[in-house]
């Protein structure tokens, strides 16, 4: 067991005003399984490059191990090369029969090895990535974010692989996975950093008593100071008018008062304006002890969301669908029945590439959504898909792909309330210093909130979300989550994420193979 010790570590990009990290100091332990939790925009994956040496920074990381990095750089060329050539590029030093024994590990055919990498599924190539990483020795390995875009199945086979392993650092904002995985947490927080044992819902549940525990310790000093105050603007007020009573005074209606009384008066002043003093120290030690108790807290805001009613008791009827593409002669999924009523958040869950996706661009085309009739045309139709007539529909992609420019630009195409549309994404935990950059700089969880984003502030009757949670932080998660509860809008959803499913879901619809 070696430490990997973490000192004045501070770090800015080039060219950019924001420090994405200042005088960070932490050790950990190599042999840990780590999770590691924060905001989107925290600097989770800068934390990771720097530990691979791939920037440069100030301050120290001292540690006698190697470190590996998933996922692995992946060009086009390579996408026509197998994975068994790729291990050469990706990790030299382990060889073939190795990356076998922890492809049997983590539930894959060792065939797989010798298929054009190209035309693996992402389940399949996360999992080809996680047995080469592991492959090797003598590493403490950095894995960012390796259950995006998997299915619940493909999940559960990675999340029961790293619960096998340990010595690395899992950057994730799935919950079950942290839960499942790791015996230490390392957290970003707003204004610190702070390693602890255990796992995410351990640290959350220290974190809502520490949390409360010094909102009250700041309500309680916030009193205290406002009493010396008080007493400190009584007392200065006291003596101003003791001193004003010094020169002069009436010998008819004063006249036990002698001019010998100034020295008296004097001395009852100046002790006056000593208490004064006293307790003006006495209030700035009182803020001294109150600074940084609110420094962490992580206020989550409530969101708004404007859903529209439905004349209508049924949004979508589908009865026996399924749906195949014209190019193709096999369909999807079998034959499935089921309804989007008013009021209902349907989940349609099950494996990438059984035709979730396909099912909502349907109902899109169906509806008349612009861009989402050509899919349609593009697919055959089995049994029955009815989209009530005049429905209005508020559509968040999975894709991101399609962002450019700055958020203002993006108001003026989408025809959105500009004021409004920043307001959500503040709530979200977006900076000001966001607001000017191009959205090609954002990271992928702050693309995936100004998606969501503009989906609350449009009215509609039914909101659509494909995958809405991948890259999002676990703050925002419980955010979204709460907003869904409390407004209960008509939705269908696809999301493999295990908690928002048992969160927000009043029906689950399997869709096979």
């Amino acid at each position: 067991m070696a430490q990997i010790r973490v000192s004045d570590l501070t770090f800015s990009y080039e060219g950019s005003a924001d420090t994405v990290l200042e005088n960070v100091n932490f050790n950990i332990d190599t042999n840990w399984k780590l999770g590691m939790i924060g905001r989107n925009g925290k600097g989770k994956t800068t934390l990771l490059r720097l530990l691979m040496g791939d920037l440069e920074y100030n301050g120290s990381i001292t540690s006698s191990t190697r470190f590996d990095y998933f996922p692995y750089e992946v060009s086009k060329e390579d996408l026509s090369k197998t994975a068994d050539e790729l291990i050469e590029t990706w990790k030299p030093q382990v060889e073939s029969w190795q990356v076998m024994v922890q492809m049997n590990q983590i539930q894959m055919d060792s065939e797989v090895l010798y298929r054009p990498f190209g035309t693996l599924s992402h389940g399949e190539r996360t999992r080809v990535m996680l047995a080469v990483l592991f492959a090797g020795e003598n590493e403490f390995l950095l894995i960012d974010e390796p259950t995006n875009h998997l299915d619940k199945r493909a999940r559960d086979i990675v999340k029961n692989y790293l619960n096998s392993k340990k010595g690395f650092i899992l950057v994730s904002h799935d919950r079950d996975l942290l839960d499942g995985v790791c015996d230490h947490v390392l957290v970003l927080n707003r204004g610190t950093i702070e390693v602890q044992a255990g796992n995410f819902s351990s640290w959350w549940e220290n974190k809502e008593k520490a949390d409360a525990f010094a909102v009250a310790e700041n309500e309680k000093h916030l009193k205290e100071i406002g009493k010396l105050r008080a007493a400190a603007d009584r007392s200065s007020r006291w003596a101003d008018k003791n001193e004003n009573t010094k020169i002069g005074f009436d010998p008819i209606k004063e006249n036990d008062r002698s001019i010998s009384t100034r020295s008296f008066i004097g001395a009852k002043t100046k002790k006056m304006q000593s208490r004064v003093k006293n307790y003006e120290k006495r209030v700035d030690r009182e803020i001294e002890e109150k600074e940084g108790l609110l420094q962490d807290i992580e206020k989550v805001k409530d969101l708004k969301l404007c859903p529209m009613d439905f004349h209508k008791e049924v949004l979508v009827n589908a009865k026996e669908l399924s749906i195949r593409y014209a190019d193709s002669d096999r369909s999807l999924f079998e034959p499935k029945t089921f309804q989007v009523k008013r009021g209902q958040r349907v989940v349609l869950s099950g494996d990438n590439g059984s035709g979730k996706s396909s099912i909502i661009k349907a109902v899109l085309g169906l509806s008349g959504a612009e861009g989402a009739k050509a899919i349609v045309d593009n697919m055959a139709i089995s049994g029955t898909l009815e989209v009530a007539s005049g429905l209005v529909i508020s559509y968040a992609s999975q894709d991101t792909s399609f962002l450019h420019g700055t958020l203002k630009d993006f108001c003026k195409e989408r025809n959105l309330d500009e004021s409004l549309f920043l307001a959500i994404l503040r709530q979200l935990d977006f900076g000001r210093q966001q607001f000017v950059k191009n959205m090609e700089e954002f990271s992928e969880g702050q693309k995936k909130k100004v998606v969501i984003a503009a989906s609350l502030i449009t009215p509609a009757h039914l909101y659509i979300w494909d995958e809405p949670l991948n890259y999002i932080d676990v703050f925002s998660q419980m955010q979204i989550e709460k907003l869904i509860l409390d407004y209960k809008p008509t939705m269908l959803v696809v999301e493999h994420d295990v908690r928002f499913q048992e969160s927000i879901a009043t029906e689950v619809v399997e869709i096979s193979q």
